[in-house]
């Protein structure tokens, strides 16, 4: 479930501009329509330079990464999943030469193993250590085919022009205590390397487990090793949000940094539906808890922006310090700007996550009778017939596949919405949770005890949690008909950005106006924040990668974000990942377009002087 979660659909881009006079281009799609257009720079911000992948394609480039006179850029799941259209490699890294900042050159590729692409996970760091001294490349490895590796890779970009492969896949080889079948490390979504001095170690995102949060010591980053696997949920339960009735229970670790303060070594974990988290990871092996966040209820950017009074979505996906340590900026990644309930005969309404690929519930709402009609999967029960579209189905999670399950509801006919409820044996049965599935009817899932409680058949959580997973059947009859409900979705907004003191207490909100604009719902492309990079010169001052909206500056003023500069090129943008570099005795961003590649950009203050 917890790699299901982050496979999101992703719009793109396309951007050309070689010097800060800024050109042009096809724009998202090859066209300029469906997206957001700008008029290039505003505020202070100049385009410096820019360079075009060599053999990019729709939504390649991902993550970024500068050190020295070198940007590294992600290469992502192609269309394939074999490598480009155009006959080239499968995932990996890009190497730049950006000595020249007005002309940035692509010089080299850094392959990943076959059917393995990199994401959030992309960073270098100088590590010097008694058993290495060196520039030291972290690529993140996910899969897209059945050749794939998971864990982390590691090179050793010294020299980027030749580099040299240090420990390749290495990762977690386990699934709750169980070794893999084949010998694989679990994907990884993002990885984090920080130098101690005479230690270094590396934390992974472990996408196949609870226990999602993995540090490893890489003081011999030829010989990674395993020291510590840790599930925050139930290790620290202090951080899951206080409020049980939002429905924010897609638990996981998204994305991490790790940061120096005061001799102290902290990690700042972006833990999704459980919003941010501080760690103090002095040391590694045994981290203690520091502060975490909750998500506030109602939507604190939703009223502001747009006057609406909606349930927090969640969503924690990456975040930084601020350079004095005063502040954390985290950034809430969500593509669906709206959200779907299922309303109670009582008028209580129940957040429900909708399948991936299945059509959107409409605003107006679907009203109908339930039906439980068993797990739906081939060698069970037949699924009843509905009753002339009159009637929502009720499914159980397990054995065979979401979309083996629409299916089956569809075949039998008479549906006119499904609903999936959790299982025996997950790590939490009274959550939701995300579905990869297609079909031609709107579904969304509940947790456990709401869909029996819908049959109003008795529900035990702990024997549910104890169970083998998947095993035990709802004590419902197969047909029985439950109680009337609406499905209706309801305009919430995109991702956005929040502003926290250092006790992880929220301060403030900041989205693009159009994030909170119901007209661009559709055809404004994806209106999400995706990552923050704090500035290494002025700690009031952030950048932010906004997909479709830019590359855009903020600053921090009297305890709230304010825009103050920015980049939408004439035919739009998809902006990935972030970061800043010095050169020269001044600071750049390095900036990620997903259909193009490599952006650097210079703020200076309206009113500086020069």
């Amino acid at each position: 479930m917890r790699s299901i979660l982050r496979l999101v659909a992703i719009s793109v881009a396309l951007f050309l501009s070689m010097s800060s006079a800024a050109y042009a281009h096809d724009g998202q799609h090859g066209t300029t329509d469906g997206h957001l257009l700008g008029a290039g720079e505003f505020g202070g911000v100049d385009l410096i330079g820019s360079v075009e992948i060599s053999d990019v394609e729709e939504g390649l480039i991902s993550d970024v990464a500068v050190f020295g006179n070198y940007a590294y850029l992600g290469r992502f799941d192609s269309a394939s999943c074999e490598g480009p259209e155009s006959g080239g490699p499968d995932g990996g890294v890009y190497v730049v030469d950006i000595s020249n900042l007005a002309n940035p050159v692509e010089i080299g590729f850094i392959p990943a193993q076959q059917d393995t692409y990199v994401s959030e996970g992309v960073q270098v760091v100088h590590v010097d250590t008694p058993k290495f001294t060196g520039d030291v490349l972290a690529m993140n490895q996910e899969g897209c085919g059945k050749n794939y590796k998971g864990g982390v890779t590691l090179w050793d970009v010294t020299d980027p022009t030749k580099p040299k492969k240090l420990a390749q896949n290495f990762g977690d080889f386990t699934v709750d205590g169980q070794r893999n079948t084949p010998h694989v490390a679990n994907q990884t979504h993002s990885a984090f390397l920080w130098d101690v001095g005479d230690r270094a170690y590396l934390v992974a995102v472990d996408d196949e487990e609870a226990s999602d949060v993995d540090i490893f010591d890489v003081t011999d980053p030829k010989r990674p090793r395993l020291i510590g696997e840790y599930d925050l949920a139930a290790l620290f339960p202090q951080i899951l949000q206080t409020d049980s009735t939002l429905g924010l229970n897609e638990v996981f670790l998204h994305d991490m940094v790790v940061k120096e303060i005061g001799g102290q070594f902290y990690m700042l974990l972006s833990y999704w539906d459980a919003g941010y988290v501080v760690l103090n990871v002095t040391d590694p092996a045994n981290p203690t808890y520091v502060t975490d966040s909750d998500f506030t209820n109602p939507d604190p950017e939703a009223l502001e922006s747009a006057g609406i009074v909606v349930p927090p979505e969640g969503n924690a996906h990456q975040a930084e310090f601020t350079l004095d340590n005063q502040y954390i900026i985290g950034t809430d990644e969500d593509f669906d700007p709206y959200a779907a309930g299922v309303t109670r005969e009582s008028g209580q309404v129940i957040p429900a996550s909708p399948g991936s690929d299945t059509p959107t519930v409409p605003q107006e709402g679907i009203t109908g009778e339930t039906v439980f009609v068993g797990r739906a999967c081939p060698g069970d029960a037949a699924v009843p017939p509905g009753g002339s579209g009159t009637q929502i189905a009720v499914v159980e999670r397990g054995v065979c596949t979401f979309t083996e399950k629409v299916a089956a509801v569809e075949g039998a006919g008479g549906y006119e919405a499904i609903i999936i409820i959790n299982r025996e044996g997950s790590d939490a049965c009274t959550a939701g949770f995300g579905m990869t599935v297609e079909g031609g009817v709107p579904t969304v899932s509940l947790p456990r005890d709401i869909g029996f409680s819908l049959f109003d058949a008795p529900y035990d959580d702990a024997a549910c949690l104890a169970a083998t997973p998947g095993a035990g059947l709802a004590p419902i009859d197969v047909g029985a008909v439950g109680e009337t409900v609406t499905l209706s979705s309801y305009f919430d907004g995109w991702g956005y950005v929040h502003l926290f003191d250092a006790n992880l207490n929220e301060l403030d909100t900041y989205a693009v106006p159009e994030a909170h604009d119901p007209a661009c719902a559709e055809g404004c492309g994806d209106l999400s924040v995706h990552e923050v990079a704090t500035s290494e010169v002025d700690p009031s001052i952030a950048y932010l990668s906004y997909y479709s909206a830019g590359f855009r500056v903020v600053q921090i003023q009297n305890d709230e974000l304010v825009e103050v500069g920015g980049y939408l090129d004439p035919a739009g943008n998809n902006f990935w990942g972030v970061q800043v570099f010095e050169s020269g005795g001044k600071e750049y961003v390095a900036a990620s377009d997903r259909d193009f590649g490599l952006y650097i950009f210079e703020y200076t203050p309206v009113n500086a002087t020069p």
